[in-house]
């Protein structure tokens, strides 16, 4: 994860006001994902990622199933395998911001099919580490503009 630093995808899921503890480093990252993320980091993250009602639901479908959302809504509190999954999403969109330098391009970037990903949506890479890391070596080889 160089470069891009924990508070940075901390603030994107709401920060120490939603997070309910300081996060400045990638371990104290980790322990708040492994214990399961408040369910109030989900929508502050999505109001953020996608302007349009129809992207939300899209990338909430991401992180767990509707029926799934549901429930977690009444518990207050994601899984640490949702939680992961939302840290992802997190973690890409805070780094395609920094490369894009725009939250608006940011968005844009990740919601739209790319044709080195086989048409598939950025985002939509999210639902694993494996496909995360494709998108985060697109993404640092824009920064470094090296050939994609």
């Amino acid at each position: 994860m160089a470069g891009v630093d924990a508070p940075r995808i901390a603030a994107r899921l709401g920060g120490r006001a939603v997070l309910r503890r300081q996060v400045r480093s990638i371990a104290d990252l980790d322990a708040v994902v492994r214990q399961g993320l408040p369910w109030r980091a989900l929508g502050v993250f999505l109001r953020a990622a996608a302007p349009a009602a129809p992207d939300q639901a899209w990338l909430a479908d991401i992180v767990a199933p509707r029926t799934t959302r549901i429930r977690r809504e009444r518990e207050g509190r994601l899984s640490p395998e949702e939680s992961e999954r939302l840290e992802r999403l997190a973690r890409l969109t805070t780094l395609a911001a920094m490369v894009l330098e725009s939250e608006t391009e940011a968005a844009d970037w990740m919601l739209r099919p790319h044709p080195l990903f086989g048409g598939e949506k950025p985002a939509a890479l999210a639902r694993t580490e494996l496909g995360a890391r494709q998108v985060e070596d697109l993404l640092w080889r824009l920064e470094y503009s090296l050939p994609a």
